[in-house]
């Protein structure tokens, strides 16, 4: 039978939806179904317990068998779900072209949960966060992740003039970025007390039309945009996607607080021609 890549294409796929699926099973679920097969195991226990020891044949071995496999099942979803999820690793399904051409629409990843709880993010790294519950669409989940790099760290003075990013006064280098930007401005300001991020296109100041938080009228924009950019404050973090004229980020939405850091992007693991670190 000659060999279809298609169809290999098409079951990774699907094992991919499988495992995300898996992955994202909420805690409430484990706790029933760890309840389920405790209550199987004690009325499974009870029935051994009453056979015989001359008629434990037949019926009885494979009690006993399901018994030992229900037991290694419950481990394993305690030690997955109740220690490696939480506090290790986990995977992640990349749904968006955010991250094109680093991370490819249904690339899997493996997040590390674990680094960020000794370390805090750096500049370069990809993360997977939570983003400000404004900067979620609406027809998104509430408690969506987002992965970005992050292009910015406390006490930075992050800013885009004419779409080349800089870093504290010095051009930053990008070779990750998608494609060249179209010609845009952005920095942070400190208005009416508030971390703002600011977008000019074509000597237009405007923003996220979606993002009910940072909608200005043309006179407050114009008086936004006057004022000098800022640095990034204590416990926050800037995150931008390298498929910058596809990306709903930080230009848009702001900062993302420290508390709302995931983990760190580790390596793609599925599908199985695109297993690799990404930089």
């Amino acid at each position: 039978m000659p060999f279809r890549p298609e169809v290999l294409l098409a079951q990774q796929s699907g094992m991919m939806e499988w495992v995300d699926a898996v992955a994202r099973t909420p805690l409430s679920s484990i706790l029933i179904f760890g309840i389920v097969l405790t209550a199987i195991r004690i009325g499974l226990s009870a029935y051994m317990k009453s056979v015989p020891k001359h008629f434990r044949f037949g019926l009885y071995s494979a009690a006993r068998v399901l018994n030992d496999l229900l037991d290694a099942v419950l481990y394993a979803a305690i030690i997955v779900f109740m220690v490696v999820r939480p506090f290790a690793i986990q995977t992640f399904l990349i749904p968006t072209g955010s991250m094109i051409k680093t991370l490819l629409v249904r690339d899997m990843i493996v997040a590390n949960k674990a680094v960020y709880r000794y370390s805090d993010p750096k500049v370069g790294d990809i993360v997977v966060f939570r983003p400000p519950a404004w900067g979620i669409p609406p027809d998104m989940p509430k408690n969506s992740d987002y992965i970005k790099r992050c292009v910015g760290v406390p006490g930075d003075l992050v800013e885009i003039r004419d779409s080349q990013l800089y870093r504290n006064g010095q051009p930053a280098p990008e070779p990750f970025l998608n494609e060249k930007s179209y010609r845009y401005n952005f920095k942070l300001v400190n208005f009416n007390g508030e971390i703002f991020p600011l977008l000019e296109e074509s000597g237009v100041v405007n923003g996220f039309s979606n993002i009910a938080k940072y909608q200005l009228g043309p006179d407050q924009w114009l008086d936004a945009w006057d004022r000098p950019a800022v640095k990034i404050p204590e416990g926050y973090y800037l995150m931008m996607g390298d498929n910058r004229n596809n990306s709903l980020d930080g230009r848009f939405w702001g900062l993302v607080p420290r508390r709302n850091i995931v983990g760190r992007c580790e390596f793609v693991w599925l599908p199985l021609n695109r297993i690799h670190k990404p930089k």
